[in-house]
């Protein structure tokens, strides 16, 4: 058996060149020069020594990138070739030419496959030296987002990739396998805080099996995108303010500020005022952007001295801060004493002992402290004094003898 198949292949090899079928193989990218193949000893010619006009190629087509001697009968390349540029995509690449033998009669046409070997020269590309990715901080550890293929131009093992992924605890790289090959992803190791990290900056590193290796480099950029995980928060839980009484309608009362550590919609403040009495409601009101708090209407410390505030923030997800602001109204000095005669005792008998009551007063002051001390005297030339009583209350009493005869009524005025 073994006979025969040598046999066969024997006979093989001598129908081909009988039908004048020759193979060669040459790297590409070799100089313009380099030897394919001897068509003469292949094809058992014998050619003459001080001839150049034994072999020659008569497809055009060729002679862009072979050039046979005629004396010799070498194949040689007429350039360099460029296997990526010849043979886009395609795995083999094979050129032919057609010789015609002129020595020869009758004459002979041969053809001439020569297969253009892939060489490691290109690397692998990315087609973006840059790539950006958008992660969501409450992605849960182990979602994957696939990434981009490198390409390479060369063929067979010098185009078989693999991935490297720089270092991060945050990701690692993973592998898809499916009908087009693998694919790289890049896979969520652990869970995103956007407020600790706001970005990362990786490398993807494409590497083919040549020899020698070659690689290509793309930049992932991965940005953190908020989740409204962060309420308000105001720098204080109470304020405390103080205004005088008469402090005009429209002045400002105190600038609140809250802060988010959130971004974007999430971390922006509006402000406004709790539910609370309508009549905080009209002294008070709150800018909504920039909490500001300014006075409404006047202030009236006889009438209200306190006033608490109930002030909220509220950021675009719906997160709420809650801060108290009192405030203390400070008095002015804005009453008069007020005066009020409780009982008179009129007409009053001449022969009355001195220090006889004559009129009860009540003397009333609205304001507070130092401004609503008051004290009273009499004013006027009359046998009459004043005298505090208990209370806040006066005694007009009788300082000396009376007698009707010399003067019948007696006038003071009392003064607060």
């Amino acid at each position: 058996r073994r006979q025969r198949a040598l046999l066969w292949v024997m006979l093989l090899a001598a129908w081909e060149a009988a039908w004048g079928q020759l193979r060669y193989s040459v790297p590409e990218e070799m100089p313009k020069g380099s030897f394919v193949g001897d068509v003469a000893k292949d094809l058992g010619l014998q050619l003459p020594e001080h001839s150049d006009r034994g072999v020659h190629i008569v497809d055009k087509g060729s002679t862009q990138y072979f050039t046979l001697h005629g004396k010799t009968g070498h194949l040689v390349t007429a350039e360099r070739i460029d296997r990526e540029q010849l043979c886009e995509r395609v795995q083999q690449c094979v050129l032919r030419c057609e010789l015609i033998v002129l020595v020869h009669n009758p004459l002979n046409i041969f053809h001439v496959d020569v297969a253009i070997e892939d060489v490691n020269d290109n690397s692998p590309t990315f087609s973006k030296a840059l790539l950006d990715l958008e992660i969501g901080e409450w992605t849960l550890p182990g979602a994957r987002f696939p990434l981009e293929i490198a390409r390479d131009a060369d063929a067979g093992s010098n185009s078989l990739l693999t991935y490297q992924l720089s270092s991060d605890p945050s990701f690692a790289l993973a592998m898809k396998n499916g009908p087009d090959g693998s694919k790289p992803e890049l896979a969520l190791e652990r869970v995103l805080d956007r407020e600790k990290q706001d970005s990362f900056e990786l490398v993807l590193t494409a590497v083919d099996a040549g020899d020698p290796v070659r690689s290509g480099i793309v930049q992932i950029r991965v940005t953190v995108t908020d989740a409204n995980d962060n309420p308000p928060v105001f720098a204080q839980d109470r304020y405390r303010v103080s205004l005088r009484e008469d402090t005009p309608p429209g002045s400002a009362v105190l600038n609140l500020t809250a802060s988010d550590a959130d971004a974007g919609t999430n971390a922006r403040i509006t402000y406004g005022l709790g539910t609370m009495p309508s009549k905080v409601l009209e002294k008070f009101v709150v800018d909504a952007e920039s909490g500001s708090i300014t006075l409404q209407e006047a202030l009236d410390f006889e009438d209200a001295r306190k006033f608490s505030l109930d002030v909220e923030a509220k950021d675009g997800g719906g997160l709420v801060a809650h801060c108290k602001v009192d405030v203390e109204v400070l008095d002015v000095n804005d009453n008069p004493p007020e005066i009020t005669v409780l009982s008179l005792s009129s007409p009053v008998s001449e022969d009355a002992p001195v220090g006889t009551v004559v009129a009860l007063l009540k003397v009333r002051d609205r304001d507070s402290g130092e401004n609503g001390q008051v004290s009273c005297e009499l004013s006027g030339e009359a046998p009459l004094s004043i005298v505090a009583s208990a209370g806040g209350s006066y005694k007009v009493v009788t300082a000396s003898a009376l007698d009707r005869e010399q003067a019948s009524e007696q006038r003071v005025t009392v003064v607060a």
